[in-house]
């Protein structure tokens, strides 16, 4: 069977029936639908107005108001059985993230994977709420910390992750007592109708098995930029977690801002790997491929520039580019393929020039060429793309989200660690060495200034266990693990008078009657 005639359309149709989704909802809107897989149409859905917007936020805030009264031991109840639903929708949610993306089938069903882990976490979070006791000065107190439901939590998600991030968020959110209300990527709006009828089947059994629920916990918006104006601007939102290119988070960021209103902004990930002297170069080759060219390099954690040192430089980056050139290519639904296509035409076009740009700047250009277009004439498919550059400078200091890698060569490891920290992006950022002083030396102070550090490993994101993110252009803020929950909730220092005197007010005398 080839591209063209995959019959996408009726497969996604039937998924989304078994996962809960209306027939009803698949057409007659305004937003079309398409697969890059081979630029067929699957859907045309209808889209929420400004309007609307205000009215299902409002609704999402009087959820809040009840949510937040529900012990939270019992809201992470909510958040086992969405793990569950998860566990057994697993194969189609992430088949369908396959088909709306273009991430072969093992990334897609890793994205569902990831939303099961954090179902996990945030289970066990949602009795480690913790607050601090606090020695005070005065006798007979005592002080406190306690954490409070912040609001209705705003989730703008991109296409790239169209639902392992709405579950980072949301997860946490809830359990944290916060309602939720969800913007996807227009491109992949079909993936959060999936999910979220796979929330409302957890809800129903929740509410079944005895639990109190409002309604309007979870909503979705499908819309375009005016729904994601609206949410971000919305006094009942104080909370919005934004995932997209820095250009959006420098649109989104100063709104927030306006209103002071909290953000959690995770933006662009121009990141960098180093290679140095006493790197296992079996291992180096298979992280650097596996991360520059995983998801045809459309991960805000893609591997994108590369620094080897002069003296593994012959002997890596042959293999590198010969490595390149023997990936398979093609449709992601077969398990023989490694590298998917590009979402859309924007993209490819974007890659085209970022690549026309590098060779303008003495750049040698391995791959970047388009194939596949007589399979799939509506679809793009290229080749990742090796650049060795002389120096960084020109879109090197810029993110292409595409298979690109720029490869150039250091002499002094303190130089690499300054080309590591010399772009405004800052996402994530790997070491290759076997050398302990150089690896405690990039995890430390002076080292990497990212938001995740790896060595021996690519610039991946961390664990569900660990903070994803930290991008340096924005503040940024953490999504995921560690202490990220309490970005979802608001601070009461609280201190209780147990004695009979007011230590302050001694020798201070009132007439009390």
């Amino acid at each position: 069977m080839t591209l063209a005639n995959l019959g996408l359309s009726a497969e996604v149709s039937a998924i989304l029936t078994r996962l809960g989704v209306p027939q009803a909802k698949l057409s007659g809107g305004t937003l079309a639908v398409r697969s890059p897989v081979n630029g067929e149409q699957l859907a045309r859905l209808a889209e929420i107005s400004a309007i609307e917007t205000d009215k299902a936020i409002a609704a999402a805030h009087e959820a809040f108001l009840e949510w937040r009264l529900v012990p939270a031991p019992k809201r992470g109840e909510l958040i086992r059985l969405l793990g569950e639903e998860l566990r057994t929708a697993k194969a189609d949610l992430g088949r369908l993230v396959s088909i709306e993306v273009g991430k072969i089938l093992s990334e897609g069903l890793g994205e569902v994977q990831e939303m099961i882990d954090i179902c996990d976490f945030a289970v066990g979070l949602s009795r480690q709420l913790y607050g601090l006791t606090i020695a005070t000065e005065r006798a007979d107190h005592r002080m406190m910390e306690t954490w409070h439901p912040l609001g209705v939590t705003g989730i703008i998600s991109a296409f790239n992750f169209p639902v392992a991030v709405w579950s980072w968020n949301a997860a946490l959110a809830l359990v944290c007592g916060n309602s939720t209300v969800w913007k996807p990527s227009e491109k992949t709006p079909l993936t959060a109708l999936a999910t979220q009828a796979i929330f409302e089947k957890a809800l129903a059994r929740y509410v079944a098995e005895g639990g109190k629920a409002p309604a309007n916990l979870s909503t979705l918006l499908i819309g375009g930029r005016d729904v994601g104006e609206v949410l971000v601007d919305h006094p009942r939102v104080p909370l919005v977690s934004a995932t997209g290119s820095t250009a959006m988070g420098r649109a989104v960021g100063p709104r927030l801002a306006k209103r002071f209103a909290r953000s959690i902004l995770e933006l662009g990930g121009n990141n960098a790997a180093i290679v140095c002297p006493t790197a296992d170069l079996d291992l180096t080759l298979r992280g650097v491929a596996f991360a520059a060219m995983g998801t045809a390099g459309q991960r805000c954690t893609t591997l994108r520039r590369l620094f080897v040192h002069e003296s593994v430089y012959d002997k890596l980056v042959p293999r590198l580019i010969q490595a390149y050139g023997s990936v398979t290519i093609g449709n992601p639904l077969q398990s023989s393929t490694l590298v998917g296509p590009l979402i859309d035409g924007g993209s490819y076009e974007r890659m085209q020039k970022a690549l026309a740009e590098a060779k303008a700047a003495g750049g040698k250009v391995s791959g970047g060429d388009r194939v596949l277009q007589n399979e799939a004439a509506d679809a793009f498919y290229v080749r990742p793309a090796v650049v060795e550059m002389p120096a960084q400078t020109g879109p090197v200091k810029e993110e292409t989200f595409a298979p690109i890698l720029y490869v150039m060569k250091y002499s002094d490891f303190d130089e690499a660690l300054t080309l590591n920290n010399d772009v405004p992006q800052g996402l994530s950022s790997s070491i290759f060495t076997n050398n302990m002083q150089e690896a405690e030396t990039f995890v430390s102070a002076r080292g990497s200034d990212c938001g995740i550090a790896n060595v021996n490993i690519g610039p991946s994101g961390a664990e569900i266990g660990g903070a994803f993110g930290g991008e340096k252009e924005t503040g940024g803020g953490r999504e995921s693990g560690s202490d990220a929950w309490k970005a979802y909730m608001r601070r009461a220092t609280n201190t209780v008078n147990y004695g009979k005197t007011l230590p302050l007010a001694q020798g201070v005398k009132f007439d009390v009657g």
